[in-house]
Formats: C-alpha cells, sequence, structure tokens
C-alpha cells in the first residue's frame, strides 16, 4: 500500500510484485519480425516501468533495443526456422533470452574495426552485464542481462 503525505507518495513495500515480470513471443523469421521484437521489448520496458517502477536511464531504451536486435537479428540469420524471445525484468535490469533451433553457439570475434559485419556479439557483450550461450534440447539459447541504470 502506499500513503500520501502532504503530496509525497511514499512506498511501504507492499505494492511492490514479488515475481519478475516475464513475457515471450515466437517469432517465424518473416520480413518485418526483427522490427516487431523491437515493439515488443519497447512495450516490455514500458509495462515495467508502470508495474515495477523500474527507472532506467534515458538512454537504456535505446541500448536494450539494440541488445534485442542484434540477438534476433543474429537467431534469424544462423538458425533454419522460428525463434523465441523471452524477457524478464525487474526494478533494474532485463535478461533477454532468445531460443532457436541452431546448435551452433555465436562466436564473438576480435575487435577490428575493418571488419565488415560479425560485431553483433560484441555490441551485445559491450551493452550487457553478462551474456551466456548454451545448447538447449531446441537448439540454442543466448542470454543477456542489461542493467537498467547505468
Amino acid at each position: 500500500m502506499t500513503k500520501h503525505l502532504g503530496g509525497t507518495v511514499i512506498p511501504t513495500g507492499f505494492d511492490v510484485p514479488v515475481e519478475p515480470l516475464r513475457r515471450a513471443a515466437h517469432y517465424t523469421g518473416e520480413p518485418g519480425c526483427i522490427a516487431e521484437a523491437r515493439l515488443f521489448a519497447s512495450q516490455f520496458l514500458e509495462q515495467l516501468r508502470t508495474e515495477w517502477c523500474a527507472t532506467a536511464d534515458r538512454s537504456a531504451d535505446g541500448e536494450l533495443l539494440l541488445v534485442v536486435s542484434e540477438l534476433v537479428t543474429n537467431a534469424d540469420r544462423h538458425s533454419n526456422g522460428p525463434f523465441i524471445l523471452e524477457l524478464e525484468g525487474t526494478d533494474s535490469a532485463v535478461t533477454v533470452c532468445v531460443y532457436d533451433s541452431s546448435s551452433a553457439l555465436p562466436r564473438r570475434y576480435p575487435t577490428d574495426p575493418e571488419r565488415v559485419g560479425r560485431h553483433g556479439l560484441e555490441i551485445v557483450c559491450a551493452l550487457a552485464s553478462e551474456v551466456t550461450a548454451e545448447r538447449v534440447p531446441v537448439g540454442k539459447r543466448v542470454r543477456a542481462r542489461f542493467e537498467l541504470r547505468r
């Protein structure tokens, strides 16, 4: 419950959800699915602000969408089937998981400004506080934890 004293809102601790906010979406890989995934992530972040009172730096919006874009683009490009975007968030962080049908784990290449392409995982690693990739029964899962406040 929230008490109001002189117009000030004071959280009492009872109005905070116990479980993280979780949402998932399935994409077929058809044209436009990466833009749909970005919209899904943007709506998720807005819901996180509303329901969890998450306070994200304004730069966090664009950076989170960039992480989502890179991960779903890689899934779309390197798998032979649909992929799943799963988001889990609290007031301070969002975990982005992408599942796809390819069992080949992503490879991070050394920084090379002259290389064309293959910078996706490099970008994700620069923006996320933690990045993991593992094989799962359906193929692989790439997970990136993104801190909302820098």
